[in-house]
């Protein structure tokens, strides 16, 4: 079941990531100029108190962990992070091949 949700899981960033990668490629090819969505700039644009309620939660326990941490990851674009995250989701969710020659307990 976990695999299960976690290969799911996986997919539905991939194709986030694939919908980010269009977006930007369309604005980039209609502009002549590169264009990558932030993954800060979508989550502004989805819902901006959220991000303002985590900034504070996040710099209450420890201000250099938002500044070090989660600040430069907001700055990165979305379409990678969410492709790294959903490939990394898939792998951890893959099911074990079977071994040739032992008994698996």
């Amino acid at each position: 079941m976990i695999r299960f949700l976690l290969r799911f899981l996986g997919l539905l960033l991939l194709a986030l990531a694939f919908i980010f990668v269009v977006y930007d490629g369309m604005k980039s090819i209609a502009d002549r100029t590169f264009y990558a969505t932030a993954i800060g700039q979508f989550w502004t644009e989805v819902h901006a108190s959220s991000l303002q309620a985590a900034q504070a939660s996040v710099e209450r326990l420890s201000a250099t962990l938002w500044s070090m941490a989660i600040a430069p990851l907001l700055e990165q674009p979305a379409a990678a992070v969410f492709g790294v995250l959903g490939a990394i989701l898939i792998v951890l969710g893959r099911k074990k091949k079977p071994l040739i020659g032992y008994a698996r307990d």
